[in-house]
């Protein structure tokens, strides 16, 4: 069930609202909580019944194991444990993900015939698969508790935070949904939640459903771009891969908040960053959460000297890349952030005014580093949305052959959006010969947008610190009425795939 659906925003969104809070005016306090899980499973399963096997095989595995530690609290049983929770959150992962691309290497590199599966993959199946390995892993170290089955399944399959993140904690979820005052409807919390949903529909639907037009179309016929349709194609993929995500985990956060629940933030203003670690500060922060606690702290982080630092946070954006998909073109996208980020903990070269504890040898201004760490950041992106690596070396090419024969005309001219209706009935009257003019016009006015809504505060701020007033109320309003009658276009989350 997509966020921005006619059922989910006025049949499901609405039902689960009055029956969580229903239940719990009534004091019925585990009904509530297997509501909201049987409400969250029909969410989750709304988009194929086969899903919700794998996440309740996935959901029961690891609880077992959490048991077996809390009956044996041996450090044996505990590493057998965490060994078994590793073994059934990588295994399910690596079979529904990775099986076809692993064989299909495995064929090509020694020739051999084995058979490809050609598996579904699950929704979610990286969110909700890292989610819970965390948790086994903090049973393992002892800093997180054995709860009741329904509450674990509260914990994995709340909504909101289900099928594209952000990566939530055991620990920073459970408390919220034991605290008695989160069972009480409240009108401030719920007020924001509005706020912070409907900013990030609007990213959603109004932008990157928008930009997805020209770039699927850009990316079908990358042989055929020139110069500048490439560099204008990357850049709205730029943009709508922020919009796409962030707006999800706007919607994500909101919905957390109509339920009391505080979802961590996910992206704090990344364009903004002027290098390139600081923006994987700011991009999809839990999932750069979960890879330092669980991945580059346990193999030493900065501890073991410089060279073991360049490896482990090699190592950390290598799977990373892997991590988003089973594809080589997001090997090279992790392993050209990873390069990236090295470069900068080298402090050959830092950023003026930068809070970077590691002292560098020259120093760029501000506006200088926002250039390389944006320009790199697109470049990067070319493997990231590229079916293939040779499609990726393809959209090079087409920059470095420095020639233009027009094709951004026929790119833009893929905006053929409603909102241009009746400018077009207008100039198909008039003067038919400007038509591709005006394609181009919008399409430059639709990048223009994009990045001044970048530059503004982000969704979460606006959400947190302005107040409620007539003109913000207003706001909301145009863009949810706007989104709503938007809602027929065909849209799916970048992200879903992941």
């Amino acid at each position: 069930m997509l966020f921005n659906s006619y059922i989910f925003i006025f049949l499901f969104l609405p039902l689960t609202l009055l029956g969580w809070y229903g239940l719990n005016r009534l004091r019925a306090y585990e009904s509530a909580r297997f509501f909201l899980t049987g409400m969250s499973l029909w969410f989750y399963g709304y988009f194929n019944v086969y899903y919700l096997a794998v996440i309740i095989v996935s959901i029961l595995g690891n609880y077992l194991i959490s048991c077996l530690m809390k009956f044996s609290r041996s450090r044996m049983t505990m590493r057998l444990g965490l060994i078994a929770g590793i073994l059934l959150n990588l295994g399910l992962l690596f079979y529904f993900k990775y099986y076809d691309f692993f064989f299909e290497n495995i064929n090509l590199a020694f020739h051999t015939d084995f058979n490809l599966r050609h598996i579904l993959l699950p929704l979610g199946i990286s969110f909700f698969t890292f989610q819970q390995l965390s948790f086994i892993v903090d049973r393992c170290r002892g800093r997180a508790e054995h709860y009741s089955l329904i509450d674990y399944l509260t914990f994995v399959t709340f909504f909101p935070q289900l099928i594209a993140g952000p990566i939530v904690l055991y620990k920073e979820m459970m408390p919220q949904f034991a605290d008695m005052e989160n069972r009480r409807f409240n009108p401030d919390n719920f007020a924001r939640g509005i706020v912070l949903f409907t900013l990030g529909l609007g990213k959603k639907v109004l932008l990157a459903d928008v930009l997805a037009i020209p770039v699927n179309f850009g990316f079908e016929q990358s042989a055929f771009l020139d110069t500048p349709a490439t560099l204008l194609v990357i850049l709205a993929y730029t943009f709508e891969i922020y919009f796409d995500f962030s707006g999800y985990s706007d919607m994500a956060i909101g919905l957390g908040k109509m339920f009391n629940i505080a979802i961590p933030v996910n992206f704090n203003s990344p364009y903004k960053a002027c290098s390139v670690k600081e923006l994987w500060q700011r991009w999809h922060m839990t999932l750069s959460r979960f890879f330092i606690q669980y991945v580059y702290i346990p193999l030493g982080g900065s501890r073991k000297g410089k060279g073991r630092t360049i490896l482990n946070t090699f190592l950390v954006f290598f799977l990373s890349g892997l991590w988003h998909g089973a594809n080589w073109t997001y090997v090279a996208w992790g392993t050209m952030q990873g390069l990236l980020v090295i470069w900068d903990n080298l402090g050959i070269v830092g950023v003026k005014g930068s809070d970077d504890r590691v002292k560098a040898r020259f120093y760029i201004p501000r506006w200088l580093g926002w250039i390389f760490t944006f320009g790199f950041f697109n470049l990067s992106l070319y493997f990231f949305r590229s079916e293939s690596m040779g499609q990726a070396f393809q959209m090079f090419r087409n920059i470095a052959a420095f020639k233009n024969t027009g094709y951004l005309y026929k790119v833009a001219a893929r905006l053929d959006i409603p909102e241009f209706y009746l400018i077009k009935q207008a100039l198909n009257l008039t003067a038919p010969e400007l038509m591709s003019v005006a394609y181009m016009a919008v399409f430059v006015l639709l990048l223009a947008v994009s990045a001044f809504v970048l530059t503004r505060k982000n969704a979460v701020w606006i959400a947190e610190n302005c107040a409620p007033d007539s003109r913000l109320c207003a706001f909301v309003t145009v863009i949810f009425v706007w989104c709503v009658i938007s809602f027929s276009q065909v849209s799916t989350f970048i992200y879903f795939n992941f």
